[in-house]
């Protein structure tokens, strides 16, 4: 199967330093125009089926994408969506502590979950097929640390820039192939 993860457009929350976690989100108007440039990129890949976070600011790029794939299966997923931040959702990221999570907040552990359960699911639902999810910054960094068997996606790996692309061959004996990882190449 091939799996192409990408981010959302840049977000007015992502302007503000937001921690946006559940909450929808609101394009920018950059954020659209790299959602357009994306889809442009995606424009020549043959996709079978599209699964994207319920959430706003990833439905919104999603909806963009399909313009250009108007016959892919299209699922929207909550299991998709941002780590949940609890009581840190809304707040600016500058004055939250790293090191002192809220109790309320989502775990790391849960979300490798969450991700494991959803690559489990399209692996076995799509096992020759060519998927594009469309989630967040930390979920999908979460999601890749599960395809290259990394323990900590937080400190192994950069943040997921906004439309970043990342491009996987999974199989199902775990000898899964990265093509490009986090590849904003398409708003330059």
């Amino acid at each position: 199967m091939k799996l192409i993860l990408v981010r959302h457009g840049e977000t007015e929350e992502n302007l503000a330093g937001i921690l946006q976690g559940h909450t929808p989100g609101t394009l920018s108007l950059s954020g659209v125009e790299q959602g357009k440039k994306l889809a442009q990129r995606l424009k020549g890949e043959k996709i079978d089926a599209i699964y994207s976070s319920d959430l706003k600011r990833a439905s919104d790029t999603t909806k963009i994408i399909l313009l250009h794939h108007p016959e892919a299966k299209l699922e929207y997923c909550e299991n998709l969506r941002e780590g949940n931040g609890g009581s840190w959702t809304g707040k600016p990221t500058k004055d939250l502590d790293w090191n002192n999570r809220p109790a309320d907040a989502e775990t790391q552990n849960k979300m490798k979950e969450r991700a494991q359960h959803f690559i489990d699911k399209i692996v076995s639902e799509h096992p020759k097929d060519t998927v594009l999810v469309v989630g967040h910054a930390g979920f999908n960094r979460v999601m890749i640390s599960r395809i290259i068997n990394s323990e900590d996606p937080f400190k192994d790996m950069s943040d997921q820039r906004n439309t970043a692309v990342n491009i996987f061959e999974i199989y199902e004996d775990k000898t899964h192939k990265v093509h490009c990882l986090n590849c904003t190449n398409h708003l330059k």
